[in-house]
């Protein structure tokens, strides 16, 4: 039955589960069960909290030098590079996602997000001394506590280890929660955590549903929680952290639109649009670039290419290199977008391309990439998230009225300008509300903040940005005629 885990990783080693529940994972291209991973139980949930607190309060990883923590991500930055076949593997039969993605991105770029961290802490100012007319300051960088990640099923691996790297470094503890629908990539995680060694209760790892997932964000002995996923979710988590003023950071939802200015290469352009909000993941992420405001003198142009470009996308197995559309990831989540392509039409847009279920394939969450014209900024389909393989294409009438419409939106995560004119699409760029901006093609780097306005959500992932977010600064005021230098290793004000 492919991968099955009875346990949990929990204070250093594999635990049986309180409970005899089970999630059964199905794959969203032969229907049948790949794997199954236990759920978790609110006894569980507490022991996993009780680890990790014993762990940052009483054990060596929050007062190991950063050169210590960095040896660690570094040695499970190593094993995860010798695993990456077989994780690629499992990513893609859990998600249904194209064995491309999963070997380029998942597999790949976690190693280096840890990497990119341990050589990060090297450099990290971690403690600052200031004098000034008000006092004689140390300033020191301090983990934030037990951290609480939760990711979600489309892209598992990588954004757990993209929250848990820079949380380690900090020399937090972790707790991941790992989605239901796709666990078993972060259980390949917890494998590999414990060939590194790291000490006890710094890493944990649980998977649970709804209720044990509101006890683990709400528990007591949880400092912060980290989300990436839904906003309906995301609001529910920020509702519940802010009524105990735990700090919390929130990925959420986008609607990501792609301007095309009067100047674009339209063949570029066009590319760039299908490789970012269909191919590969077919749509099923927050930064899919789908809804397409293309000039109106070269409006048709621009639906016909894209008529065109869908139209030669391969559809099938997913472990096939050479397939571009593979399955959803759920028959629900397909009924889902199915749902969005009927609203569309009732709404008065025009299905030009797909929505349909391909008549060729007997098993497997398949619909064909749909593409709706004459789509205007009221329609469900321009506002909401759809997240999945759905592009819509609105009109505009110029620089201004693109910026308008991009802007449009609830949302504010993702976006990308095309344009020749270089000094005019990074003006677009800079006007567009949103977290991170593209031009020409849409590419995200993992050494820069990530993140979203609006209904995005709030914080930033990535980059020495992602560091920060789990640390606390803390002030020492020192007495003004005091001898620190026997004991503080940082200079005031940067004397030698």
């Amino acid at each position: 039955m492919g991968y099955t885990y009875g346990a949990f990783f929990v204070d250093g080693a594999w635990k049986q589960a309180s409970g005899p529940e089970t999630i059964e994972v199905l794959s969203p291209f032969t229907e049948e069960v790949c794997g199954s991973v236990p759920a978790a139980t609110a006894a569980d949930v507490s022991a996993a909290v009780a680890a990790a607190r014993a762990a940052f309060d009483g054990g060596p990883w929050r007062s190991a030098s950063p050169a210590e923590r960095s040896a660690a991500c570094r040695r499970l930055a190593e094993i995860l590079r010798g695993r990456a076949d077989e994780l690629a593997t499992v990513m893609t039969e859990e998600t249904g996602f194209s064995i491309n993605v999963s070997r380029g991105y998942q597999a790949a770029v976690p190693p280096v997000q840890l990497d990119y961290y341990a050589a990060l802490a090297e450099t990290q100012e971690w403690e600052r001394r200031q004098r000034s007319a008000f006092g004689n300051t140390l300033v020191a960088l301090e983990p934030v506590g037990v951290v609480v990640a939760i990711v979600p099923w489309n892209v598992p691996f990588a954004l757990a280890v993209q929250k848990a790297a820079p949380a380690l470094i900090a020399g937090c503890s972790v707790i991941l929660k790992a989605p239901p629908a796709a666990p078993l990539s972060c259980f390949m995680l917890a494998d590999a955590v414990a060939d590194a060694g790291f000490p006890p209760g710094v890493f944990n790892l649980l998977a649970a549903g709804p209720r044990e997932s509101e006890l683990l964000v709400s528990h007591p002995g949880v400092d912060k929680v980290s989300f990436t996923g839904s906003t309906q979710v995301g609001q529910r988590i920020a509702e519940i952290c802010g009524g105990s003023g735990r700090r919390v950071a929130l990925e959420l939802g986008g609607k990501a639109p792609a301007v095309i200015l009067d100047d674009a290469d339209l063949d570029l352009a066009v590319a760039g649009i299908v490789a970012a909000s269909v191919t590969g993941s077919y749509g099923q992420t927050c930064t899919a670039q789908s809804r397409v405001l293309a000039p109106r003198r070269d409006y048709a142009g621009v639906v016909g290419r894209l008529c065109e470009a869908l139209a030669a996308l391969r559809i099938g197995d997913p472990m096939d290199p050479d397939v571009q559309v593979g399955p959803l990831v759920t028959a629900e989540h397909r009924d889902r977008v199915e749902h969005y392509v009927t609203a569309g039409r009732k709404e008065g847009a025009r299905l030009v391309a797909g929505g349909t279920r391909p008549r060729a394939f007997t098993h497997g969450y398949f619909l064909e990439p749909a593409l709706f014209a004459d789509v205007t900024p009221d329609m469900r389909i321009f506002q909401e998230e759809i997240f999945g393989p759905v592009l819509t294409v609105t009109p505009h009438d110029g620089t201004d009225d693109a910026v308008a419409l991009a802007n449009n939106s609830a949302f504010g995560l993702s976006a990308t300008v095309f344009g020749t004119d270089s000094r005019a699409a990074l003006d677009v760029a800079r006007r567009i509300r949103a977290g991170t901006v593209a031009l020409n093609a849409y590419t995200v780097d993992i050494t820069a903040p990530f993140g979203g306005l609006k209904q995005s959500g709030v914080g930033r992932e990535m980059g020495r940005e992602g560091l920060l977010e789990y640390l606390e600064p803390k002030s020492i005021s020192l007495q003004p005629d005091g001898d620190y230098a026997a004991i503080i290793s940082v200079p005031p004000d940067g004397a030698p």
